[in-house]
C-alpha cells in the first residue's frame, strides 16, 4: 500500500540544518513489523507513523495519535518528532479541535503550539519527568569513562527522563562539550545528554553572531542502545534540561545550540513558566513530500 510521506527537518530554518523526521501518514493498517522495518529502513533517529486517536484520546481532546520508532525499538514519547509530526499534520490539513494541537502518544497527551514567528516555529508542553533527582556515583563514573574525562570534571548531574530514559551531565563550558570524542562502547545502555555554557555575548555555534538565536549553551545527546551514536538535535532532552536547569542554573529562557559537531545548525528554545510548565519550541520545514509503498 501506498501513504503519504514527509521527510521534516526540525529546529532548523535551514532546510537541511536540523534533525529530519519521517512521518507517514495514515499508517492505522500497519503492522509493528512494518512500522520496525521501515524506521530501520530510514536509518533515522525517528520515523513516526499518523494515526487516529484511541477513544480515550478523542475523549480527552487528542487531534491524532503517533508511534514513534527508532532504528532500535520505539520510543513513548521524543521532542523532534512531535514538533516534525505537528508540522505535518498540519501541514497536509489537519484543523486542531482546540487553540493548541494535541497530541496522543506513549506518555498520554502533549500539546503543541504555533508561534508567530514567521519560521513555521512549533513548540511543545514537556511532559512531567518519569525519573528525576541525583545520579549514583558507579553511573557518573561510567558517564565520564564514557566521555574520556575524570569524575571531577562533571559539574552536575541528575537524571532528566520524559520517556526516552535520559541522564544528564553538566560540564564546564560549551568548548568542553564541542571537543568531546565519546567512547560509544564504554556508554553501554545509557541515553546520556551533555550541556556546557557559552560565556555571555559569546559568538557561538555555527557562525551565528548573536541576536536572538545566540545559544546559551551547547548540547550534545548519545544514544548508542538505540542505534544512534549522536542525535543531532534532541527536543526530549532539552525539555529535561529545561526542567532541570532552567530558572535556576540558566534563565527561565534560553536558546540551546545542538548539532554543532555534527556540522547541523540546530537551535531550541527553551522556556519555564513560572509555575514549573516547560515548552521547546523549534523551526519546522518540510524538505521532502511523496508517498512510501509499505
Amino acid at each position: 500500500m501506498s501513504h503519504p510521506f514527509r521527510q521534516v527537518n526540525v529546529f532548523s530554518a535551514t532546510p537541511t540544518g536540523g534533525n529530519p523526521v519521517a512521518v507517514v501518514h495514515g499508517a492505522d493498517g500497519l503492522t509493528d513489523e512494518q512500522l520496525a522495518a521501515f524506521a530501520r529502513w530510514t536509518n533515522l533517529s525517528e520515523t513516526t507513523f499518523l494515526l487516529d486517536s484511541t477513544e480515550a484520546g478523542q475523549t480527552a481532546g487528542a487531534d491524532y495519535r503517533v508511534r514513534i520508532w527508532t532504528p532500535g525499538g520505539e520510543l513513548p514519547f521524543a521532542g523532534h518528532p512531535t514538533l516534525g509530526t505537528a508540522h505535518a499534520w498540519l501541514e497536509a490539513g489537519g484543523v486542531p479541535r482546540g487553540q493548541d494541537v494535541v497530541q496522543e502518544c506513549g506518555v498520554g497527551l502533549v500539546r503543541v503550539r504555533r508561534e508567530d514567528t514567521g519560521a513555521g516555529r512549533l513548540a511543545f508542553a514537556g511532559p512531567p519527568l518519569s525519573r528525576s533527582g541525583d545520579v549514583d556515583d558507579a553511573d557518573v563514573a561510567q558517564i565520564a569513562r564514557s566521555l574520556r574525562l575524570e569524575v571531577s570534571d562533571v559539574v552536575r548531574s541528575a537524571w532528566v527522563d520524559n520517556g526516552p530514559g535520559w541522564v544528564a551531565v553538566q560540564l564546564r563550558d560549551a568548548d568542553t562539550v564541542l571537543g568531546l570524542e565519546p567512547d560509544l562502547v564504554a556508554m553501554g545502555d545509557l541515553k546520556l545528554g551533555v550541556v556546557g555554557e557559552y560565556p555571555s555575548g559569546h559568538p557561538a555555534g555555527n557562525g551565528t553572531s548573536g541576536g536572538a538565536d545566540a545559544p546559551a549553551v551547547e548540547v550534545r545527546a548519545f544514544v548508542p542502545s538505540i542505534g544512534v551514536g549522536e542525535d543531532p538535535v534532541t527536543g526530549s532532552l532539552n525539555a529535561g534540561l529545561g526542567q532541570w536547569l532552567a530558572g535556576d542554573v540558566l534563565p527561565s529562557s534560553y536558546v540551546a545550540s545542538q548539532g554543532t559537531a555534527l556540522g547541523r545548525a540546530g537551535r531550541v528554545h527553551v522556556q519555564k513558566l513560572p509555575d514549573g510548565e516547560v515548552w521547546v519550541g523549534g523551526d519546522t520545514f518540510t524538505t521532502i513530500v511523496g508517498e512510501v509503498t509499505l
